[in-house]
């Protein structure tokens, strides 16, 4: 039985779960949200992903809890889930298709133009990155701290920020290689 939005688990009411999990979903849900938001370009949307996520770490709480880092697990699911609900609307999740569009430098820019044209060979180039650098830096660009990556990734904070540093400088390699024609200097 589904609880109405923004309060489902999808097989029971929140108080009437475990402790531990309904505060595993009070920390995380809107974290995931704003994640999934940024993919599904839609908030409606991105609430159905996570909490299809959150039924399924429920269905699995257990296990989860005996995972090395539960944290990373629940990650994954909420990943999958989030590519999951934009393939079934014939969608693949993009930064470049959401990103770009919503930036404000874009929104107030006077030549939106030509800060498209900057700003589209970032995100183009964070699509490149291999799966953890992409999400640490996803994850920066909505504003989390590395000790918030750290924490939603079930990873450390010197992790996320050797992660981040292998990140910029792949992003470095690939603008550098967009704006001298794939030349290096």
């Amino acid at each position: 039985m589904r609880q109405q939005r923004g309060s489902r688990t999808g097989v029971l009411p929140m108080t009437e779960l475990p402790a531990d999990f309904r505060a595993f979903h009070q920390l995380y849900r809107g974290r995931y949200i704003q994640w999934a938001e940024l993919y599904l370009r839609s908030r409606a949307e991105a609430e159905d992903a996570v909490d299809d996520a959150f039924e399924q770490l429920y269905m699995a709480w257990p296990a989860v809890l005996q995972q090395k880092h539960p944290n990373a697990y629940a990650w994954k699911v909420v990943k999958n889930r989030t590519i999951d609900h934009a393939r079934a609307r014939g969608r693949r999740p993009t930064v470049v298709d959401t990103a770009a569009f919503e930036a404000d430098a874009v929104r107030f820019a006077i030549d939106p133009i030509g800060e498209l044209e900057e700003v589209l060979p970032i995100y183009q180039a964070i699509e490149t990155l291999p799966c953890r650098q992409h999400d640490v830096i996803v994850l920066y660009c909505l504003g989390y701290s590395a000790k918030d990556v750290a924490d939603l990734l079930g990873i450390t904070e010197a992790g996320v920020r050797s992660t981040a540093r292998f990140a910029r400088r792949r992003l470095q390699e690939a603008l550098e290689a967009e704006t001298t024609g794939g030349k290096r200097r």
